[in-house]
């Protein structure tokens, strides 16, 4: 499975997201076969809980795995350092982002520490945040801490 083709997974879930009245992040976790493991996008509004960012919601969709060095974690966005530590707190082996453009998270830190890092640059990522943050800026805010 190609990273663009991971990544559509992704964008299905973020636009899921944004359908539900939340933030459009998608995220999933894949094996290094393709296999996907988990998916799940950004829930904090949905799930009035702060701590459900879509990379969080696909790893605890995925189940318990018994390593994940092999694993490959693809999301719509650049993930924050909230997301980024989960990445390097699991060791998870690479990590494909749709876009970077809006959001420049901790992706750099993580190539640092040994994590493959591809960036897409997806247009419908970039269009899909770039219209969110126009339309809900306060609710962008809250979600990047600001």
């Amino acid at each position: 499975m190609t990273p663009e083709e991971m990544l559509d997974v992704a964008v299905e879930e973020a636009r899921k997201g944004l359908s539900e009245g939340g933030i459009p992040i998608g995220a999933a976790l894949f094996a290094a076969d393709g296999t996907l493991l988990g998916r799940g996008h950004n829930r904090r509004v949905q799930s009035d809980d702060p701590s459900v960012h879509a990379e969080t919601d696909a790893f605890r969709n995925a189940g318990r795995q018994r390593h994940y060095r092999s694993t490959v974690m693809v999301t719509t966005l650049s993930p924050c350092w909230y997301c980024s530590g989960l990445v390097r707190q699991f060791n998870i082996g690479a990590l494909v982002i749709g876009e970077a453009t809006t959001f420049h998270g901790g992706h750099d830190w993580l190539a640092e520490h040994g994590v493959s890092v591809t960036v897409l640059e997806d247009q419908r990522c970039v269009s899909m945040m770039t219209d969110f943050i126009e339309e809900r800026p306060e609710l962008w805010a809250e979600d990047i801490g600001e």
